[in-house]
């Protein structure tokens, strides 16, 4: 069986995001798979696989906020700036004291747009080198911070009194934020060297931990047929854009890739915005972009493999 939408997938640990992949496609008998964000493997949490055409999804999905649940430990730190790394600093027991109060200030103080500094142990590339690369071969190059924005934070659980203090938080953040320099930046914060000791991605775009399957659910489903029901369509994902429905033959001129008006009476989208356009009986045709010269809806992905055009509306 060949499927077609958004598999939402609960990474487990121990799997990079390219394993969930190359697992899905044995299971599914499916080459064309992609997904929408890469997870270290030592990260769970929401993994979203475009099956499918709806591959073509995943440039916009990516560009999606995602949320994290995170824990920061304070007290130490290591190269990696996660719990994986070798320590490079550390405070003694008890050395760390702090209040509920300096917690949630400073936690509170990174809403917003902030710069990052990438970590070394990452996968940007400088001078045609992952940065990773460059790591493991006890080098250190300066880097350029990058700017991201944090539109929440806020602590769920507070452990203030253990030898090296634990905060656990939730973040609603843009592409790019590295979760892990910002628990380091949190500690420089209150003042002491920090790590983060686990991270789950709790939600992708509209996609969250509650939509997804672990591996051997999929497996299970596939197996008995079920599986079709848990598959999101593509369009649905994308449901930030805005949605405009077409008249009949508009709707089967853009199924032939042609650009067509902008209905009238519509609202009209931001210059050079995407649209989700449908058919009057809701079927979805593909994204379009508004090109406010001609008042026209201009292909960008084309769905609909074909749509009938009566001689009138």
């Amino acid at each position: 069986m060949t499927y077609e939408g958004v598999l939402p997938v609960r990474k487990p640990a121990g799997f990079t995001s390219h394993d969930v992949v190359a697992k899905a496609r044995r299971i599914l008998g499916m080459k064309r798979i992609g997904h929408t964000g890469t997870l270290d493997p030592q990260v769970t949490g929401v993994l979203p696989l475009c099956l499918g055409r709806a591959t073509r999804f995943v440039e916009y999905i990516q560009e999606l906020p995602k949320q994290y649940e995170a824990e920061l430990t304070i007290g130490y730190s290591t190269d990696t700036e996660d719990w994986t790394g070798e320590t490079t600093r550390k405070l003694a027991p008890g050395q760390v004291a702090l209040s509920e109060a300096d917690v949630r200030a400073a936690i509170a103080s990174f809403v917003g747009t902030i710069e990052q500094v990438p970590p070394m142990y990452s996968a940007v590339k400088v001078g045609g080198k992952k940065l990773y690369e460059l790591a493991r071969e006890g080098k250190q190059i300066e880097r350029k911070a990058r700017r991201v924005d944090i539109y929440e934070i806020e602590p769920i659980r507070l452990d203030l009194t253990a030898d090296y203090p634990k905060v656990r938080f939730r973040v609603l953040c843009s592409k790019g934020t590295y979760i892990r320099t910002l628990c380091v930046d949190i500690g420089k914060a209150l003042g002491f060297p920090a790590v983060m000791t686990d991270l789950v991605r709790s939600r992708s775009g509209p996609i969250t931990l509650g939509d997804c399957l672990t591996l051997e659910q999929i497996e299970e489903l596939h197996r008995t047929g079920r599986l079709a029901s848990r598959i999101i369509p593509g369009d649905r994902v994308a449901e930030h854009l805005p949605a405009i429905a077409v008249p009949v033959r508009d709707a089967a001129h853009a199924a032939q890739g042609k650009s067509v008006p902008l209905p009238e009476g519509a609202a009209k989208p931001e210059t050079g915005g995407l649209v989700r356009m449908y058919d009057p009986d809701g079927r979805f045709v593909g994204l379009f972009r508004y090109d406010r010269d001609g008042d026209a809806l201009r292909p960008e992905k084309v769905f609909a493999q074909s749509l009938s055009r009566p001689d009138a509306d």
